[in-house]
């Protein structure tokens, strides 16, 4: 683009006490948790083509070109990253182990089924985050885990839970990085349970024995994720928010809020707040609720810049772990990931080159009409020149390419699986 224009660009925000270089400088520090689910509908690799039921996972669509192996995954998830400025980690879930044709049982996963991912990884230069598979087994078919009446069936995933930390800590250990093991169950009922009490002592007993061995958090740390309702527990979920929001206080573990895990008209920024003032950590997972917990993908909408704003505002993104959380196989499921991921940096950006400064001064004076007149003179500040100018920095497609260079991939890779 032309400089003059990048000039007068960053002389209006200067106007503002705005430092463009130091957004940007600020930008390209944080990383987004990239979920691997993306590229293969949540199939997994336990069986070819796996898709078995149980837990309320469920993905709309089957748009040609899906990843039907790691290596195809790989592929995906490295084109991915080429249309992403900024270095980035990836999120597994145990299912993703390569397991090499045979059928390894949850309470034998280990680290060995991701040495692989391990060395892909290094290459990439990034570095690995975790989940344990609680669903889409026959043993979550009642939709209970960790919190089953069954004791036989709570030591089977307290086991597969011990194994995630496992090989959760030799991916951070080995990669310099600590992973984050997030833990969500889809444990609930979808009419009105008696015993609610029953069910939640049970979870916390089961959490506490999954989680007895110390582990170093310079290797892994370990995350709960909480949930309002979803598909088959409408009525009653054990971990819900207040649960969860008290185990991970009580037990020294961070809390991981979703975007989609809430009712509709509950606004997750306005939580962040609060939390940090009781958490050293967060872990986010950043989604798009359609009326209910749909998980569309992630666009730059109301919801997210107010999430994005207020993680700068609190100044605690250094303690923030921001993770993607969506699939969607209606669309190119590359584009898709393009979309949602850049959207989120995007909020960032737009965040990082917000006023704030100046609001605050206001906020201090209560001046509410300067306060809010400088808002909306924010709104139209050329915010997508400076977007588009950092994705050609970092030798990323900017936003005029991306719709010509994804559906180059799909003609060339996806249309020929």
């Amino acid at each position: 683009m032309n400089e003059s224009v990048h000039k007068h660009v960053e002389e209006q925000y200067a106007e503002l006490g705005i430092d463009v270089e130091a957004a940007i400088e600020q930008l390209k520090s944080v990383p987004l948790s990239l979920h691997c689910w993306q590229t293969d509908d949540v199939g997994g690799f336990e069986a070819p083509d796996s898709k078995l039921p149980g837990g309320g996972i469920q993905v709309t669509g089957n748009y040609p070109g899906k990843a039907r192996t790691i290596a195809e995954m790989r592929q995906d998830l490295e084109k991915v990253t080429s249309l992403l400025p900024g270095r980035h980690r990836l999120s597994l879930h145990t299912i993703y182990g390569e397991f090499d044709g045979k059928s390894v049982e949850r309470t034998e996963i280990g680290p060995e089924h991701f040495q692989g991912w391990i060395e892909w990884a290094r290459s990439q230069g990034m570095s690995l985050d975790l989940n344990g598979t609680f669903f889409s087994h026959p043993n979550a078919d009642d939709g209970f885990t960790l919190s089953h009446p069954d004791p036989g069936i709570r030591e089977f995933w307290i086991e597969h839970g011990k194994r995630s930390r496992e090989i959760a800590a030799v991916m951070g250990k080995t990669l310099g990085s600590p992973a984050i093991l997030n833990t969500w169950i889809p444990d609930g009922a979808k009419d009105l349970p008696i015993d609610r009490l029953g069910y939640r002592e049970r979870l916390r007993d089961s959490l506490d024995a999954m989680l007895a061995e110390k582990i170093s958090k310079e290797y892994m740390k370990d995350a709960v994720e909480t949930k309002l309702f979803g598909i088959g527990s409408e009525s009653y979920v054990v971990g819900s928010h207040e649960f969860y929001m008290g185990y991970a206080q009580s037990r020294d573990t961070i809390i991981c809020l979703d975007m989609g895990h809430f009712h509709p008209t509950e606004s997750v920024a306005d939580k962040l707040s609060s939390v940090y003032l009781f958490f050293d950590e967060l872990l986010l997972h950043v989604s798009r609720p359609v009326r209910w917990d749909s998980d569309h993908v992630v666009i730059f909408n109301d919801d997210l810049a107010d999430l994005t704003r207020e993680l700068v505002r609190c100044g605690r993104i250094a303690d923030t772990h921001i993770g993607l959380d969506f699939f969607d196989a209606t669309m190119n499921r590359i584009g898709a990931y393009a979309i949602g991921a850049r959207a989120v940096l995007k909020g960032l950006l737009a965040a990082m080159l917000e006023p704030t400064v100046l609001l605050r001064k206001y906020d201090r004076e209560a001046n509410a009409f300067a306060r809010l007149a400088l808002l909306e003179q924010a709104r139209t500040l050329p915010f997508g020149t400076i977007w588009n100018r950092y994705c050609e920095e970092t030798g990323v497609v900017g936003d005029s390419r991306l719709i010509a260079d994804v559906l180059d991939y799909e003609k060339t890779v996806l249309n020929r699986r």
